[in-house]
């Protein structure tokens, strides 16, 4: 499998994905717009779909990626234990059959269906559920979102050929939605007895209706349908084998000719759909969908430890200068909303605080005058002869959120703060990290259609990239990981919303979409609700 691949080295994606997840995702009641395929017949089998994506994570396993473009691909090889509805945001059977949570949601039952198989031909049963999670921990930092999801893990029990217990040392009502994510798809126990690098290279074998055929790095990745496939997630309309015989993703890291090869109907699909391509793509033979992300929103997150972000106030101050709408409206696709808290709209849990996200210029002044700092000749405030002036680390090719970044330091600089823009490499990024040198992080979004999305990014008891101070958050973010009363759940989420928005331990900016550019020749490509597309049920006219 996958011999045109080249020798990688180590990929950074999962640790890039702390800090810039932009996945594409759906959200819990979120609408799509131009996915309706009403009236195009009767879907047919067969064919091949071309699917230009912007860049390539250089790694096989999707237990390690954090990258959206790669988990187009790889969310096909790998079944979950449970799928998620796109449309009603609820948990359905896919690999399990059904499940049971007990003990305070320390423990989770999970009954698996018969008859199921990876790719080389092993059994899916308990024994293999257990395997899995046994070996996510060894992963370590390369698969930092299933480390999260198995955060407090005890153990698995083998019931029997077909049950699995999965027991926690303290309750997780978020493990369940986790289950139905690309992070925690399962791979055959031959794969989990390589080393991580050998699995990244060679690729690994899932329970998918589709399989990897070939790879070249950079350039692109193919899949194949699987033959005898008849265990989906019975979200999926159809039944059975997909309708496409193959998938090829191909990387193309323009979006402008992205755009111009979809219309010009050398691709069928494009992901990365920016701003100035929805025109091009509405004149021609194609369609925009879209789909709100669930999760954590897109912000300018602070390293709460540095001298000059310590201070609430210098923190709240930035947060009254951002104008989101502003942001919105000139550098992002249109439609996209200003963030109304560090929850997208989207996700469970969310709660309105548009109120204290409001632009105010004037708040901004007052809250640094308090805090003793006054404007110097240039503009920019000063205190004891230091300048306010803070660094904030970007990708190197952040593309259109550069353009947001350059506006937000322009709106900071409106009243008296001066932000430096400190572009890095993806390889750069550990030891930045690690040493904390660094006012604020640009990015920080997680998709993810539960609120547990929160503690993965800012409880104390996590990778921590905020240096956020231990305190009643954290004590918030535990016990709402602890409760599975919906209602007792969400407002436990909603203070600590209040708590990240209050303090300003981020500043969010804008709610996410993910874009994608469709031939009017294709079907049912929908966003699922966890990341990623689906393309089980997608068919070619």
């Amino acid at each position: 499998m996958n011999k045109d691949r080249p020798s990688p080295s180590r990929s950074a994606s999962s640790l890039a994905l702390m800090l810039t997840l932009v996945a594409t995702s759906s959200a819990c009641g979120g609408a799509a717009s131009g996915s309706s395929d009403a009236d195009n017949g009767s879907p047919v089998s067969g064919g091949t779909l071309s699917f230009a994506v912007a860049t390539d994570a250089g790694c096989l396993d999707p237990q390690q990626v954090g990258s959206s473009d790669t988990l187009y691909a790889l969310r096909q090889t790998v079944d979950s234990l449970t799928d998620q509805d796109p449309s009603s945001g609820r948990i359905v059977p896919w690999l399990a059959r059904s499940w049971e949570v007990g003990d305070g949601a320390k423990s989770f039952t999970f009954h698996l269906r018969s008859g199921t198989t990876f790719s080389d031909g092993k059994p899916v049963d308990a024994e293999a559920v257990k395997k899995n999670f046994d070996a996510i921990g060894k992963l370590g930092g390369l698969a930092i979102l299933a480390q999260g999801y198995l955060n407090g893990y005890r153990g698995t029990q083998v019931v029997d050929e077909l049950t699995a217990k999965v027991t926690f040392d303290q309750p997780n009502a978020q493990f369940l939605q986790a289950t139905s994510t690309p992070g925690l798809g399962l791979v055959s126990p031959a794969d989990i007895a390589r080393t991580p690098a050998q699995r990244c290279a060679d690729g690994v074998h899932g329970s998918g209706p589709f399989t990897v055929a070939a790879y070249r790095q950079n350039e692109s990745l193919t899949l194949k349908k699987r033959k005898g496939y008849r265990w989906g997630s019975t979200a999926w309309k159809k039944k059975g084998e997909a309708y496409l015989d193959a998938v090829k993703f191909t990387v193309v890291a323009e979006s402008g000719v992205r755009a111009g090869s979809l219309g010009s109907g050398q691709v069928d699909a494009i992901g990365g759909v920016r701003r100035q391509d929805e025109g091009v793509l509405r004149r021609g033979d194609a369609r925009v969908v879209r789909r709100a992300n669930p999760g954590v929103v897109f912000n300018l997150g602070f390293n709460n430890a540095r001298p000059l972000t310590r201070d609430a106030r210098v923190r709240q101050a930035a947060q009254a200068a951002i104008n989101r709408a502003e942001i919105a409206s000139a550098v992002f696709p249109g439609g996209t909303r200003p963030a109304a808290s560090v929850l997208s709209r989207t996700t469970p849990g969310y709660t309105d605080l548009s109120e204290e996200l409001a632009f105010d210029r004037k708040k901004a002044t007052s809250l640094l005058a308090e805090a003793g700092w006054t404007k110097g000749k240039d503009g920019i405030h000063r205190k004891g002869g230091t300048k306010l002036s803070l660094t904030v680390v970007t990708f190197s090719n952040a593309g259109a959120y550069q353009s947001a970044l350059e506006l937000v330091q322009q709106q900071l600089k409106d009243v008296g703060i001066e932000l430096v823009i400190k572009q890095l490499q993806v390889t750069q990024f550990p030891q930045t990290l690690n040493t904390g040198d660094y006012d604020a992080l640009w990015g920080g979004d997680l998709t993810r259609a539960d609120p547990d999305a929160l503690r993965t990014l800012y409880s104390t008891h996590q990778v921590n990239s905020y240096r956020l101070p231990a305190g009643e958050l954290d004590t918030v973010l535990d016990r709402q990981a602890a409760t599975t009363d919906t209602a007792g759940r969400d407002e436990l989420v909603a203070r600590a919303q209040q708590l990240v928005v209050q303090n300003a331990y981020v500043l969010p900016i804008v709610d996410q979409e993910a874009l994608f550019g469709v031939s009017e020749r294709v079907h049912d490509l929908t966003p699922g609700a966890s990341g990623g597309v689906r393309l089980h049920d997608t068919w070619k006219s």
